[in-house]
C-alpha cells in the first residue's frame, strides 16, 4: 500500500522525495525524506539511507519515529498534500530538543542558490586541516570533501568520531553541508576567503554553535593515535566491571561465559552515531570469531538515567543491529561519568572506546572513537586493523 492521506475528499499518494528542513539557528537545515509503499520512509543524507523506525498516517496527520533516539518529527499535510509543516522534537538526559519542521514534495535539491551567486571560481573539494572553537577552547579535526559540479559530500574526522555523511553546495565561494539522522541535526556553514582558507559556523541541534575555520592539508591524517589516547590505570592490566544486564543480574569480567576467551568489551551509547556504525561490525564479528573464542560485553551509558527506560533502548539498538552479547546498564551518557564507572581506564574520552582483551583477562590494546563508513578509506583501514587484532587475540592460546 502506498502511503496516503484523505482530504477534501481526494485520496492523495505522498510516496517519492520530499525536500525537508528543520529550522536551526543557523539557518535552514536541509535532508530528503523519501517515502514509500508499507508505508515506509527513509531519511537520505548523500550515500546513506536510514530507514524511519516508524510512519504514522491520520487524516492528514503525518509522524516519522526514530524509536532508537527517542525522537520524532511530527507534521501536518497542507490540504493539496504538496507541503508538509510540524516540529521534530528529540528527549535527552533532563532536556527536549525542539526543531521546525517543514517539507516540499517532490523537491530534491539540498540547499536553494541564492540569487545572483556567481558560479565558484575554486572547488572545496580534498582535505582541510580543521579548527573547531567554542567555550571550551579548540579542537582540531580533518575534513575530507568531494566535489562534482556545485554538489559536495564528505565529512569532519576528529580525534574521536566523525559526523557521518554530510552533503550541501560550494556555490558563489560558500560552502554548506548538512545531515539528518533522527538524532543529530548538523548544519555548516562557511566562505572561501581571499587567502584559501574557509571560515564559518557549525550548528548542532537547537542550541549548540561552534565557530571553525579550515585550510588545505596534506596525504597525512593529523589526528593523535587513537590507541594512544585512552590508557589502562590498573597495575595489573586488567579491566573490571560489574553491571547489571537487561534482566538485572549483576555481570563482572569473571562471569564464566568470558573465562579463557578473548574479549573485546565496547563502552558505548545507544544514542551515539558512531556506536551505531560499529555496532552492524560487532554482530559479524561475534558469528565470525566466536566459534574461535571472542566473546563480546557492551557497556551501555544512556540518556535517560532511567532504568527501564534505558533497557528498552537497549534492546531497541540491538535488535536493530542484531546483537546477541550480553549487554550491561552502566551509567549515564557522560564521559566523565564514565570514566569513574570504569576507573582501570585513565579516562573515556569518547563513545564509543573499544577494549581488546587477551585470553588471559589482561588488556592488549584500547581504541578510543570510531570511524564509520561516511569516512570512506578510514573506515577500511579501522575494521582491518580490528580484524587483526582479534585474529591475534583469538589466536593467544587457543591450543591450550
Amino acid at each position: 500500500m502506498i502511503p496516503h492521506v484523505l482530504a477534501l475528499g481526494l485520496v492523495f499518494s505522498i510516496s517519492g522525495p520530499w525536500r525537508a528542513v528543520l529550522d536551526s539557528p543557523g539557518g535552514e537545515l536541509p535532508f530528503t525524506i523519501r517515502f514509500e509503499d508499507g508505508p515506509h520512509a527513509v531519511v537520505v543524507n548523500g550515500e546513506e539511507e536510514i530507514a524511519v523506525d516508524a510512519v504514522e498516517i491520520a487524516g492528514r496527520g503525518v509522524r516519522l519515529r526514530f524509536d532508537v533516539y527517542d525522537s520524532e518529527i511530527s507534521a501536518t499535510l497542507s490540504e493539496d498534500g504538496r507541503r508538509m509543516s510540524g516540529e521534530w522534537t528529540r528527549t535527552g538526559m533532563g532536556s527536549r530538543a525542539k526543531m521546525p519542521f517543514a517539507a516540499v514534495r517532490g523537491d530534491e535539491r539540498r540547499f536553494l542558490a541564492e540569487p545572483g551567486a556567481p558560479p565558484p571560481d575554486a572547488s572545496a573539494g580534498g582535505a582541510w586541516a580543521v579548527t573547531f572553537s567554542d567555550e571550551g577552547g579548540d579542537s582540531p579535526a580533518r575534513a575530507e570533501f568531494v566535489q562534482a559540479g556545485p554538489r559536495v559530500r564528505g565529512t569532519f574526522l576528529t580525534p574521536t568520531g566523525d559526523y557521518r555523511f554530510l552533503e550541501g553546495t560550494f556555490e558563489g565561494r560558500r560552502l554548506r553541508l548538512s545531515t539528518f539522522d533522527g538524532a543529530h541535526a548538523f548544519l555548516f556553514d562557511a566562505r572561501l576567503r581571499a587567502d584559501g582558507t574557509l571560515a564559518g559556523d557549525f550548528w548542532s541541534r537547537d542550541s549548540y554553535h561552534a565557530r571553525w575555520t579550515a585550510r588545505r592539508a596534506g596525504g597525512e591524517d593529523g589526528r593523535p593515535d587513537p590507541f594512544s589516547m585512552t590508557g589502562l590505570a590498573n597495575p595489573e592490566g586488567r579491566l573490571r566491571f560489574a553491571f547489571p544486564d537487561l534482566e538485572g543480574k549483576t555481570v563482572t569480567q569473571d562471569d564464566p561465559r568470558f573465562s579463557g576467551k578473548a574479549l573485546l568489551a565496547v563502552v558505548f551509547g545507544t544514542w551515539c552515531p558512531n556506536c551505531n556504525d560499529e555496532a552492524p561490525l560487532l554482530a559479524r564479528w561475534r558469528k565470525t570469531y566466536g566459534p574461535r573464542g571472542l566473546e563480546i560485553v557492551g557497556l551501555a551509558f544512556e540518556m535517560t538515567g532511567e532504568a527501564e527506560r534505558d533497557r528498552e533502548f537497549v534492546r531497541r539498538f540491538a535488535a536493530r543491529h542484531g546483537l546477541e552479547h550480553p549487554i550491561l546498564l552502566c551509567g549515564t551518557a557522560d564521559k566523565a561519568a564514565a570514566s569513574r564507572a570504569l576507573p582501570d581506564l585513565t579516562r573515556v574520552l569518547a563513545f564509543p572506546t573499544t577494549v581488546f582483551v587477551g585470553r588471559d583477562g589482561r588488556v592488549r590494546r584500547i581504541h578510543t572513537g570510531f570511524d564509520g563508513p561516511a569516512t570512506g578509506e578510514h573506515h577500511s583501514r579501522l575494521v582491518a586493523e580490528f580484524e587483526r587484532e582479534i585474529e591475534r587475540l583469538v589466536a593467544e592460546g587457543a591450543a591450550r
